[in-house]
C-alpha cells in the first residue's frame, strides 16, 4: 500500500483531450490525484463537482488537480463537459495507474464481492513524494479536508 513519505509511482496516461500525461510532467508542482470509480455516477459526480467548486482555491495554492478512473477518454469528455470540470481527467482503462497506487481492491456491491476502485486521494509534493493519503474517501467534506492539508 502507498504510504506517506514514499515516492509516488510514475505513470503515464491519456487525458480527456487525447494528450499523453505523465507524472514527471508535473515536476516542481504539487498534485492532488484523486481516484474515483466511474463517470456520471452520483457519488463520483458529487466529488468531481466539489473539486470543481474549490478548484480556484486549490490552484491559488499552486496545486494541480487530476482525476483518475477506468473510464474511456470519450466518457471523460462527456463527464467533463456536462459538469464543466476545469481539471484534467485521466483514462486508466488498463488499470496501470490504479494498480500502481493500489486502489483496485475487493469491494462489496449489492451483496457481491467485486474488484473496483476504492475512492482514494493522494497529495503529491513538488519532488514526487506522497505527502498525504486519504483512503476509502467519504465524499461529503472530502475536498475541505484536502484544502486544509494544502
Amino acid at each position: 500500500m502507498i504510504e506517506e513519505g514514499q515516492k509516488a509511482p510514475q505513470f503515464k496516461s491519456t487525458d480527456q483531450d487525447g494528450n499523453e500525461v505523465k507524472l514527471k510532467d508535473f515536476k516542481g508542482k504539487k498534485i492532488v490525484l484523486f481516484f474515483y470509480p466511474r463517470d456520471m455516477t452520483p457519488g463520483c459526480t458529487t466529488e468531481a463537482c466539489d473539486f470543481r467548486d474549490s478548484y480556484t482555491k486549490i490552484r491559488k495554492k499552486g496545486v494541480e488537480v487530476l482525476g483518475v478512473s477506468r473510464d474511456s477518454v470519450s466518457s471523460h469528455v462527456k463527464f467533463r463537459e456536462k459538469h464543466q470540470l476545469p481539471f484534467t481527467l485521466l483514462s486508466d482503462e488498463d488499470e496501470s495507474i490504479c494498480k500502481a497506487f493500489d486502489v483496485i481492491q475487493e469491494k462489496n456491491m449489492y451483496g457481491k464481492k467485486v474488484l473496483g476502485i476504492v475512492r482514494s486521494t493522494f497529495l503529491i509534493s513538488e519532488n514526487g513524494t506522497i505527502e498525504k493519503v486519504w483512503w476509502k474517501v467519504k465524499v461529503a467534506g472530502h475536498v475541505d479536508e484536502v484544502l486544509a492539508a494544502l
